[in-house]
Parts: C-alpha cells; sequence; structure tokens
C-alpha cells in the first residue's frame, strides 16, 4: 500500500492552492468595486461641490442650520446667514451635498404642486 502524499494534502486542505488565490483576488476586487471605488467618486463630488459655492445660494449645513451663503471668504470659511442680519461663519467643507440637493428637489416640487392647482 503506498501513500500518495500529495493526494492526502489535496484531501486535507481541500483544493488546488490556485483556487484559495483566486478567492482571495475575488475579495479584494469585490471590496474596490463596492467600497472604496464608490466612496472617492463620493468624495470627488462632494469636493466638486464644495468649490462651486457662490454668494446667494441656500444651503444646509451637516448639523442641520439652514441659510443663505453672503460671502465666501479667501480662507476657506463662508459667511452664512441664518436670520435677518444674523450671521454665522462656517468652513466650506461644513455644507452638506445630499441635504442641499434634497432641499432643492423638495422645494422645486412644491413650486411644481403649486404652479399645478
Amino acid at each position: 500500500m503506498s501513500v500518495n502524499l500529495e493526494a492526502i494534502l489535496l484531501q486535507a486542505g481541500g483544493g488546488s492552492p490556485y483556487v484559495s488565490l483566486f478567492m482571495m483576488v475575488g475579495m479584494v476586487a469585490v471590496m474596490y468595486f463596492f467600497l472604496i471605488r464608490p466612496q472617492a467618486k463620493r468624495a470627488k463630488e462632494q469636493k466638486k461641490f464644495e468649490s462651486g459655492i457662490a454668494t446667494g445660494e441656500k444651503v444646509i449645513t451637516t448639523s442641520g442650520i439652514h441659510g443663505t451663503i453672503n460671502r465666501v471668504n479667501e480662507d476657506g470659511t463662508l459667511q452664512l446667514e441664518i436670520g435677518r442680519g444674523v450671521f454665522i461663519t462656517i468652513e466650506r467643507s461644513a455644507v452638506s451635498m445630499e441635504l442641499t440637493n434634497a432641499a432643492r428637489k423638495k422645494a422645486e416640487g412644491n413650486t411644481a404642486v403649486a404652479a399645478t392647482k
């Protein structure tokens, strides 16, 4: 009775080492396409949104403060009017792209509903 060491290792290990290598590469690819790439895309869009902020735009901050941009400062801050004659200074990165776009869509929807009545 001859003992074939390779056959024993394949049975104990569950298969070829190429299969496990292929699985590892597959997991890394899935993580890249489902986690890393979309996050980088969102960060790029947020950066583009931040650089396009202009005076007079109505925005919402990440903390939920609604206001109108009164002045864009050169040090990366914005002067936000939150009430008549009430101004605060915030960082450019504190303006939320998602909340601002959601508020714009809601306002456009309300305008369209009011126009049909």
